[in-house]
């Protein structure tokens, strides 16, 4: 496929919820900007390990917009001699544009590390990144894309499914990512404490200095559901090499050596989307206050 060509995504097996979208694929390692901000982070609805919900601040970072494809890894296999992942050979997983799976989290390191060399230095993110970008900006929402399963998932959002669908289906959230919170549980950078949200830094919390599991976010297409909550948290045996599992990159903002800006004291409050009455009587209201304003000029 030549740079910038648009690419229907067929009807596959993964069920009957699945329906062509179209997608631009200029190339899979595509970055958005994630905006520095407070976000809300964990929620009431989850888990213990979800708690407290407190406003955190991230700086602003990159991260790429498709999960590391299964032909963006078989590169790294062919310029290096690192092991292949689990069932590499599975045609289940055998697709160029699916996500990379059966890697651990030192297989994720260990690419991050190789991509580093060629091209401006990649990394894991962050679980606080992870959790900001998938926001996608409103806090509150249990998706993201809103409160309700996307219709785009495939089978409703309903598994086991046959294998992960590709990258490149459905429609990204707010800040551009596409699949993420669904299809494979993605690693993040830090290790994983169920205990740690209770003494975290506000100000861009990296995980705890130890731990056994390193944390990892999203749903996977071989559970009875295939998307997770946008602040359900899970976590995996760094050495473990699960179908199930792949990783999405990020990197640094201020790569040129400029300094990222001092948060603001205080954050602000939830971000929660206006419901679409709400929405249209703002609207109103602003174009009342524009012709008013208008009407009292000398």
């Amino acid at each position: 496929m030549t740079p910038g060509q648009t690419s229907r995504v067929r009807r596959s097996s993964f069920g009957t919820g699945c329906v062509p979208i179209r997608a631009k694929i200029r190339r899979m390692s595509r970055f958005v900007t994630i905006r520095r901000g407070w976000f809300l982070r964990g929620s009431h609805d989850g888990q213990a390990a979800e708690r407290p919900v407190r406003q955190i601040w991230v700086d602003a970072f990159q991260l790429a917009i498709h999960p590391v494809t299964r032909s963006e890894y078989a590169r790294f296999l062919a310029k290096t001699a690192h092991p292949r992942p689990r069932e590499w050979d599975n045609p289940a997983f055998g697709q160029p544009d699916q996500p990379a799976v059966g890697v651990s989290w030192h297989d994720a390191r260990a690419y991050c590390a190789w991509r580093s060399e060629k091209d401006s230095a990649v990394r894991l993110p962050t679980e606080a990144e992870w959790e900001r970008a998938a926001r996608g900006g409103p806090d509150g929402r249990r998706y993201p894309w809103g409160d309700d399963v996307p219709e785009w998932v495939p089978n409703g959002g309903h598994g086991p499914l046959a294998g992960p669908w590709r990258v490149t289906l459905g429609r990204p959230n707010g800040f551009g990512l596409y699949g993420i919170a669904a299809n494979i549980h993605e690693w993040c950078s830090n290790w994983h404490d169920r205990e740690f949200y209770a003494q975290s830094p506000t100000v861009n919390p990296a995980g705890p200095e130890m731990g056994t599991r390193r944390a990892s976010r999203g749903g996977a297409w071989r559970h009875a559901v295939t998307i997770n909550r946008t602040a359900a948290r899970s976590s995996l045996d760094p050495t473990f090499r699960y179908t199930d599992y792949g990783f999405r990159l990020a990197r640094d903002y201020y790569s040129d050596g400029a300094t990222p800006r001092t948060p603001a004291a205080t954050p602000r409050g939830p971000r929660v989307p206006h419901s679409d009455a709400a929405g249209r009587a703002l609207s109103r209201a602003r174009v009342f206050l524009r012709e008013r304003h208008a009407w009292a000029r000398p």
